[in-house]
This record gives C-alpha cells, structure tokens and sequence, in this order.
C-alpha cells in the first residue's frame, strides 16, 4: 500500500506529539519510518511552510518527505502529486482530516483515511512489533532447545 500523508495534519492526531514542538516533523518522519519498516508501505509525507532554502524532497529510510516552500500549501503539493500520479492514483492512500483533500483524493480514486485513523494504525502496528520482540525474548526455551544448545557447547568444548 502507498501513503500520501498530509504532515501537520497528522502530527496533531499522534498522541506525545505537537505542532509547537520544534521537532516535530523529525519526530513524525521517525515515527513513520518504524511503520514502513514494519508494513513494508511507500509513505511520502508533505509539510508546508518550509524555511528558505530548505524546501525540497529528502529521503529518510521508508520515507520520502516533501518541504514545500512557504509559498504554496501541503495541500497544494499534494493535489499535484494525485494529478502527476494519473490512474495510478487509486493505488495510493491519502492521509488527512482537511476535507479539501480528501475531496481532491476521491476525485482522482484514491482512498483517504481520516488522520486520527491512520494514528491509531500506526501506534498498533508499532507496538505490536514491540509486543512480539518482548515476548519472544521473554519465552523460555523448550527442553528440545536447552538440549540442543548443550550439545553445541559440548562439542565446542572438545
């Protein structure tokens, strides 16, 4: 599945996160990498108002993240991107709770998911990978295991 991810959008659904945070957007964009390291998803999150000289595209893992200039909107960048991607468009999901973009979503066929939806996918599907790496750490070995692990530093000692 691909994302597009309307950045300030969601940054104020994700619970511990703020748009008065400096680091807001790397913290978002860290966030998302652990998502798309996990569901193996194309993420490309926007973000407007970037400073001069910092407006551009960079790639952080899973994630593409866009910097649009002050002098467009995410929203816009966004539009353009469902326009560039064609039919294709309707491979991709569009995060946001702006109901303009959702509307530009659905015209070009793409899915939209409401940010505060796609928070909480997030969180799950983070906190499941936390959930089964604890558990199987915390799982004892079998007397198969401790059997076979003896015979491999039996060996080893010979």
């Amino acid at each position: 599945m691909n994302y597009i991810i309307d950045g300030h959008n969601l940054i104020a659904k994700i619970p511990g996160l703020s748009l008065s945070m400096p680091d807001d957007e790397a913290r978002l964009i860290e966030l998302l990498n652990r998502f798309g390291q996990e569901s193996r998803h194309k993420l490309e999150v926007y973000f407007d108002g970037a400073p001069p000289g910092q407006a551009g595209v960079r790639n952080y893992g899973q994630v593409r993240a866009h910097f649009v200039a002050t002098s467009q909107s995410a929203d816009e960048a966004i539009r353009r991107r469902l326009a560039r991607l064609g039919r294709t468009a309707a491979s991709w999901v569009v995060v946001t709770s702006d109901r303009d973009v959702q509307a530009a979503a659905r015209e070009v066929h793409s899915n939209v998911l409401r940010a505060e939806d796609f928070s909480r996918l997030v969180q799950t599907t983070i906190h499941k990978r936390l959930a089964s790496a604890t558990n199987a750490v915390d799982q004892p070995l079998s007397e198969e295991e401790v059997s076979e692990w003896l015979a491999i530093f039996k060996a080893r000692r010979k």
